[in-house]
């Protein structure tokens, strides 16, 4: 009869790139929760950027329409002084 041999059991080989593996695993779920915290930091900040950015549109525009009733009035005052210098 032949003898087989033992062969010795893999468990040696696989406990390193087990633990490789598992130490790999764990960085890359650190990474993505880093990831997901950033994106939603990012979020927060990009919708606080939007609602100053409509704040500030609406503060420009109602500016904008002071100046233009503003300068209406500038033009009428001009309007009627060359109306009067016209006259005399």
């Amino acid at each position: 009869m032949a003898t087989t041999e033992s062969i010795p059991p893999e468990a040696e080989p696989e406990n390193p790139l087990s633990s490789l593996i598992y130490d790999l695993s764990n960085e890359v779920q650190q990474i993505l929760e880093n990831m997901y915290k950033t994106i939603t930091e990012i979020n927060q900040n990009s919708t606080m950027i939007e609602e100053d950015m409509v704040k500030c549109k609406g503060s420009a525009l109602e500016r904008k329409r002071a100046l233009d009733e503003e300068r209406d009035n500038f033009q009428k005052a001009a309007y009627a002084v060359l109306d009067m210098l016209n006259r005399e």
